[in-house]
């Protein structure tokens, strides 16, 4: 799975270094590193979409809350989407065709989600009886430093009842088995799209068929990414740092 990740590089230099268009509003402020980034947190984006009808579709950087929400969500008494209804982090790739609540976004609503790179907690076997399963994060990232881009799923819901309510912009990050060495720290992870295959994958033309279900079934190429232990500093989601991508000690960190 993923339920945790950092993203340190500004939405607008993201843009320029993708050759996208940002649509990051300028009142957002400065934008903030953030070393802990998790559930319902709004997380930087790419999409393609058509300015017009029939023109060719640009890639666009946006901001998305974590966590998708179906466009036939009902709405709560506060005009939001009801807090019971189905908000997944995470869609896994085997199901994103057929599950109600992903079927129709991995038509032509598909997006990636860029991140420096994202923690994994494996759990230990060696646990006194009685106790909780102890858990030792990890965090996994490109051994470059280069971003990793996330296959992921939109939506934009909007209040059925109307009113002033703005539309919401969320998304899900899929996962998909993990392979070689991730394997040994947790069964999941999400899938990374190579640069060859982003237009691909954003093409809001192209059916969840052909190149879109061969990303979704074929094993990630993990070639160039580093595992390292992490301090338990990353547990706590109000810890947000550069500390928090430390090895504990220096034999943690493995290249594989």
């Amino acid at each position: 799975m993923c339920g945790r990740f950092a993203m340190t590089t500004d939405p607008a230099l993201l843009a320029e270094q993708i050759r996208a268009v940002s649509e990051v509003p300028a009142t957002a402020g400065d934008y903030q590193a953030n070393y802990n980034v998790a559930p319902t947190a709004n997380i930087t984006t790419v999409v393609s979409r058509h300015t017009e009808p029939g023109d060719e579709p640009t890639r666009r950087v946006r901001l998305m809350r974590w966590g998708l929400v179906p466009p036939w969500a009902k709405a709560g008494p506060d005009g939001a989407p009801a807090a019971k209804g189905p908000q997944p982090i995470n869609a896994r790739a085997d199901r994103v065709t057929t599950s109600p609540v992903f079927r129709s976004a991995v038509q032509h609503k598909r997006c990636l989600v860029p991140m420096d790179g994202f923690y994994e907690w494996r759990a230990e076997p060696a646990t006194p009886a009685g106790r909780k399963t102890r858990k030792t994060p990890f965090y996994i990232h490109r051994a470059d430093g280069a971003t990793l881009f996330m296959a992921g799923l939109w939506s934009v819901w909007k209040n059925p009842a109307g009113g002033a309510t703005p539309p919401l912009l969320s998304c899900t990050i899929i996962t998909t088995d993990a392979v070689g060495a991730l394997a040994d720290v947790h069964d999941r992870m999400p899938l990374i799209v190579p640069a060859d295959d982003w237009d691909s994958w954003l093409d809001p033309d192209a059916p969840a068929d052909g190149a879109v279900a061969a990303l979704l079934t074929r094993p990630p190429d993990i070639g160039g990414i580093e595992l390292r232990e992490v301090s338990t500093l990353v547990n706590g989601v109000r810890n947000n740092g550069p500390e928090l991508l430390e090895a504990p000690h220096p034999a943690a960190a493995g290249l594989f």
